[in-house]
């Protein structure tokens, strides 16, 4: 039953926080209004508890160092009522990535107490209207939920003299990010709650990031990190520079999972997990020592490595010569049912589509970000009307400000620093953080069918980077970068998570 909904704030258009003031040049300074804030009070039952809640659906202010207002976050919070004085409620902040999402995919697709339906079998969703239904598999049993859009997507603005790309960055993120949670640790009275970082995508990049801040610099222990489709170590992620070895070791086993999907295995083996782990040892031990010997290779070696990547990717061996025993993954995923006119998904290969250019190399979009967007986007904009009672005339940012993407900076050391350009490559950061604090350990999440973040490099990047391997809980599940939306690897996803968390905050 819809709750009733108060709205305790006003709009922009409303009362400011201060009368305007004269700067020093003589100007005036821009009027910074109040956060825009709506509360809304609901009931529902999660993992089998009946939980009353509160949504605080608006916006937290972060301060630069005079105390004047820099960015209006703009968050989703869901957190429980009525906490019995012995209960220990964790908090978990999630994000999404991009760098320039919004938050509505963890939101409207696992992680929310309502979600968007899509078909499991990664068929495309179709027009509107999109089913929005109640979540009960979510952790609110187990943790308070604080969706986070960063600066520049959602209703998240720069505020006064600030401009948004002061934080456009991959430190000027996680900076803002880890300012964000202090600020709504202390403005909620939550400094001794269990605290958890839930980031997908990029969002894994900056929780890496955040996460190094808030041990060290805040001293603000984190009890676990979730990584859902990690991309914290570029180089493994990266299928599309020719010359980048270590990345056509870490997609193959994905491509292997995509071939084998679709059916383009021969003889196909009976069980994916086994053929994967084939792929594996072929890549580490075959594939790399060959592409790592170059034009030194034998040719009878050679023509062994060749006949092997065809089997493994479902490509032909002509193919697989011509491209010089290098298949990149966005070539890969419009050349395994090229025969078929289709081109195969790259957030997810299950995915399929028709595209125009049947001759192109690569695929002219992805047929799994197509398929589904749109439902994610409309169920959002209806929960937020219908169940939230959002009423603001401010644009809702999904996708990003457009400005974002060509202004994102990933220098990591100031303008006029000397700095030669690398990888980017937040592992160390999380190994400095796990470092810091021995009790915390990392979840990862990782699909089989992710051709953007493949799984092998995650186990590549968290094995190096003196990752202790005891730190590391990995899982698999048969979906792709959103695993969720394939619903049996939502619910186990879901399982996984609240028991994560049960099993950092039981000590």
């Amino acid at each position: 039953m819809r709750a009733a909904l108060l709205m305790i704030s006003v709009l922009a258009s409303g009362v400011m926080l201060a009368e305007e003031e004269e700067s020093v040049e003589g100007g005036d300074k821009k009027p910074i209004p109040e956060p825009t804030v709506f509360i809304s009070e609901h009931s529902s039952r999660f993992n089998g508890q009946t939980i009353k809640y509160t949504v605080t659906a608006g916006e937290t202010y972060v301060r630069d160092k005079d105390g004047e207002p820099k960015a209006g976050i703009f968050t989703f919070a869901y957190t429980k009522n009525d906490v019995d004085d012995d209960e220990v409620r964790p908090v978990t902040f999630l994000w999404n990535g991009g760098p320039g999402s919004a938050s509505l995919w963890l939101h409207m697709g696992s992680f929310g107490p309502k979600r968007v339906s899509v078909p499991s079998d990664a068929s495309h969703s179709g027009a509107p209207p999109y089913p929005v239904l109640a979540a009960p598999e979510t952790i609110l049993d187990v943790t308070d939920l604080v969706f986070i859009d960063p600066v520049g997507t959602g209703f998240s603005r720069a505020l006064g003299e600030h401009e948004s790309k002061e934080f456009w960055g991959l430190k000027e993120d996680a900076q803002s990010m880890a300012e964000f949670i202090r600020t709504w640790v202390t403005e909620n009275g939550r400094w001794n709650s269990p605290r958890f970082l839930l980031g997908e995508s990029y969002g894994t990049t900056r929780a890496a990031a955040v996460a190094n801040i808030l041990e060290g610099e805040f001293m603000m222990s984190l009890n676990g990190i979730i990584f859902i489709s990690q991309a914290l170590d570029y180089q493994g992620s990266t299928p599309y520079i020719r010359d980048n070895i270590i990345a056509h070791i870490t997609y193959l086993p994905t491509m292997s999972a995509a071939a084998w999907y679709h059916n383009k295995i021969s003889p196909k083996p009976p069980n994916l997990e086994a053929f994967l782990d084939e792929s594996r040892a072929f890549a580490m031990d075959e594939l790399l020592p060959a592409l790592f010997k170059g034009n030194t290779l034998g040719d009878a070696t050679r023509a062994h490595i060749r006949d092997r990547l065809a089997y493994f990717t479902g490509l032909s061996p002509e193919y697989i010569e011509r491209a010089n025993l290098r298949v990149q993954g966005r070539r890969f995923a419009k050349e395994l049912l090229r025969e078929d006119g289709l081109a195969i998904g790259l957030l997810d290969a299950r995915y399929t589509s028709d595209e125009i250019d049947d001759l192109n190399a690569d695929p002219a979009g992805d047929a799994a970000d197509h398929a589904i967007s749109s439902a994610f986007k409309s169920a959002l904009m209806a929960y937020m009307h219908d169940d939230l009672g959002v009423d603001w005339d401010r644009l809702y940012l999904a996708p990003a400000d457009e400005e974002l993407s060509g202004q994102w900076r990933y220098r990591t050391v100031p303008d006029g620093k000397s700095y030669e350009p690398m990888f980017v490559n937040t592992a160390r950061d999380l190994a400095s953080a796990l470092r810091i604090n021995p009790d915390s350990k990392v979840l990862l999440a990782a699909g089989y069918y992710d051709l953007v973040t493949p799984f092998f490099d995650a186990e590549y990047t968290l094995n190096r980077h003196d990752i202790r391997s005891d730190r590391v809980i990995y899982k698999y599940y048969r979906g792709g970068h959103m695993m969720y939306v394939n619903e049996p690897s939502r619910t186990t996803l879901l399982e996984d998570t609240r028991e994560f968390i049960q099993q950092q905050t039981s000590n």
